[in-house]
């Protein structure tokens, strides 16, 4: 029987190792789970099992790094949305949370949340309460996230927390959604373009080139250009290769600094036909998760700082902040909202009615959802107004290459009459 090696963390916690024998790695895992030991690295070893004197597993505190089968997995948005389905009905029917946690461990397939579930499970157990218990886990519980279980856990509403978030996480599913519905095309179609002109140039241009050469025909400047264009393409192509690559690591360097990413968040809002909707996503899901948190009593000073990390956009988020601190400075919501500068004049005057009301959560999901309409009508405007760019690119592509390639034939057609 094959003989597996593993790490992972016993029930109090602490980092263990050892080998084990089994049939298959799965069998491995499904063996130290009923031994109380979460594995978190899993495989095959040709040594000996190794034992101490009383027949257990020999543990070790080293250090290890996640890895193995469960570190190529990650939790997903669904995941994540069925997730707090689950535990909203839990809660709600009163359940324990060590309990709950038990239950949907045994009904997820995705091995990583299973693992992390369990490590919960065993933190609950030991009276660690349950925001302090997801904040290990940051990579999968959002700041927002945690705020609102946070608040739920001090009110003794959970199953409340869990609603919110889930509804909210479900609206952001649909606007991916939206966006990758209408990026499909667009994207298709230029990755289409450019496959086919590196055929072309690569291929089908350098055949022209000989030919012409051979017969000695006058080229038109058109045809000279696409000669050149390939015999570029085919003698340095490791340089635009290292060019791209390097552009790409500087690109990705630059925006993982502070001010690389607020400058690539400002630039992007200033995009032609995308730049609106860059800027209205954000605003709707400012006003959405400003909403559920003055719903669920969390103090406006701390929502607005939880909110400038959930809106995917550092440049509105660094706005929110600042408005957060002319708020703590003592101004009224209303004035605040006029000095960042984000907001139209018609959500200006919800925010005063709600603010004058009483009713600011309530108006501010009316906002949400004005922002919402005009998310969905953009992405539907972005579709029809990009066709026609990439038919004139694809016309313009065509044009160049049939004066580029036609012309030459036709002067020798009519060289040979």
């Amino acid at each position: 029987m094959p003989r597996f090696s593993y790490k992972g963390r016993d029930i109090s916690g602490a980092l263990v190792s050892g080998q084990v024998q089994a049939a298959s790695a799965s069998e491995a895992a499904t063996g130290l789970f009923n031994d109380n030991i979460t594995p978190i690295d899993i495989s095959e070893s040709r040594g000996k099992a190794s034992t101490n004197k009383q027949g257990k597993r020999r543990r070790s505190d080293s250090s290890a790094a996640f890895g193995g089968i469960f570190s190529r997995e990650k939790v997903s948005l669904v995941e994540l949305i069925i997730f707090s389905r689950q535990m909203y009905s839990l809660a709600k029917a009163g359940i324990p949370l060590d309990k709950a946690l038990r239950g949907l461990r045994d009904s997820i397939s995705n091995r990583k949340f299973k693992s992390i579930l369990h490590e919960m499970g065993q933190e609950l157990e030991k009276g660690m309460a349950l925001t302090d218990a997801m904040g290990r886990y940051p990579e999968v519980f959002s700041p927002l996230y945690l705020s609102l279980v946070m608040v739920g856990e001090s009110t003794g509403r959970l199953d409340l927390s869990f609603e919110q978030v889930g509804k909210y996480l479900e609206l952001e599913s649909n606007t991916r959604k939206q966006i990758s519905s209408a990026t499909r095309y667009p994207i298709f179609v230029l990755i289409t373009i450019a496959v086919a002109l590196s055929i072309i140039m690569v291929f089908v241009i350098p055949v022209f080139a000989e030919t012409f050469e051979r017969l000695g025909a006058e080229l038109p400047w058109q045809t000279i250009l696409l000669i050149d264009i390939s015999n570029f393409f085919l003698n340095y192509w490791y340089v635009i290769l290292g060019l791209i690559a390097i552009s790409v690591f500087v690109f990705r360097q630059f925006v993982a600094t502070e001010n690389g990413r607020e400058t690539w968040d400002r630039k992007k809002l200033g995009f032609p036909l995308v730049g609106e909707v860059f800027e209205r996503i954000a605003l709707s899901r400012f006003s959405r998760t400003f909403a559920m948190m003055m719903t669920a009593g969390v103090p406006i000073v701390q929502s607005l700082a939880v909110i400038s990390k959930a809106v995917g956009n550092t440049y509105i988020g660094k706005n929110i902040l600042n408005i957060g601190d002319y708020i703590s400075k003592g101004e009224s919501l209303y004035y605040s909202s006029i000095r960042s500068g984000m907001f139209s004049p018609l959500v200006l005057q919800m925010i005063s009615v709600g603010e004058e009301s009483g009713n600011i959560a309530e108006l501010l999901d009316e906002v949400a959802d004005f922002y919402d309409s005009e998310v969905e009508y953009d992405l539907k405007k972005l579709g029809a107004a990009i066709e026609p760019i990439l038919i004139v690119c694809i016309a313009g592509m065509v044009l160049i290459l049939a004066l580029g390639v036609f012309l030459p034939i036709w002067d020798l057609a009519n060289a040979v009459r």
